[in-house]
């Protein structure tokens, strides 16, 4: 009996049918976080998980693709900054320097949000999910964050330099409606539990990011 040799073309084929048919993990995982962020969070929580992309695997996917795109458009944080100065430049303080390496590094920085969100959403939804499950939450929410990141540093390269600053913005409004779809209580307690969480999570997020960059340049 003829054995079928597996082809590099089959196996590529196989590999674009699992990422982006309309029933593959990551579509599905995508569409339904955009859509209705509460149901899927639901599910995989409560265990169904085979037809849904893994929260840390759906991050990381998201931060290399923001690399990625960064890279490939040659996007430059520092573009009109009056106050970016070289390290080691005369002059330069380490704030500055702790600042330059944060800008340049903010994806590898961002695991930090992570942890800070799933800190803070426990300490004010202390009776709902567990800090593991929180923590596959912010996974998944701060996926679609990075891919928000993705979609303003384009704008910012290619339109205009305004949009800075905008998805932090738009990642708040994205939460709260993350939290009103899966939490389903009173809308102006989840509301403003949201606002507050998400606020403290990114200040938290910011110093500590800020800090360990300080850390770094200071010893390197």
């Amino acid at each position: 009996m003829a054995v079928h040799k597996v082809t590099f073309g089959e196996t590529f084929s196989d590999l674009i049918d699992t990422l982006f048919s309309v029933n593959a993990p990551l579509f599905v995982t995508l569409r339904e976080l955009i859509v209705s962020p509460g149901k899927l969070l639901r599910n995989y929580l409560g265990g169904q998980r085979k037809k849904y992309y893994k929260p840390v695997a759906f991050f990381i996917l998201t931060t290399v693709l923001y690399i990625v795109i960064r890279t490939i458009i040659g996007f430059d944080p520092f573009r009109n900054d009056a106050f970016q100065v070289q390290d080691g430049a005369d002059g330069a303080t380490k704030f500055e320097e702790a600042r330059n390496y944060f800008l340049l590094n903010i994806n590898n920085l961002l695991f930090i949000f992570v942890f800070t969100l799933a800190i803070f959403s426990k300490l004010f939804y202390h009776r709902r999910y567990s800090l593991a499950e929180f923590l596959v939450i912010s996974f998944y929410l701060l996926g679609i964050y990075t891919l928000l990141s993705t979609i303003d540093i384009v704008i910012i390269q290619f339109i205009t330099d305004k949009a800075q600053g905008v998805r932090i913005l738009v990642m708040m409004i994205y939460f709260i409606y993350a939290m009103l779809s899966l939490l389903k209580k009173p809308i102006f307690v989840v509301v403003l539990k949201s606002i507050v969480v998400y606020l403290l999570s990114f200040v938290f997020y910011f110093a500590m990011s800020y800090g360990l960059s300080y850390l770094i340049v200071l010893f390197k």
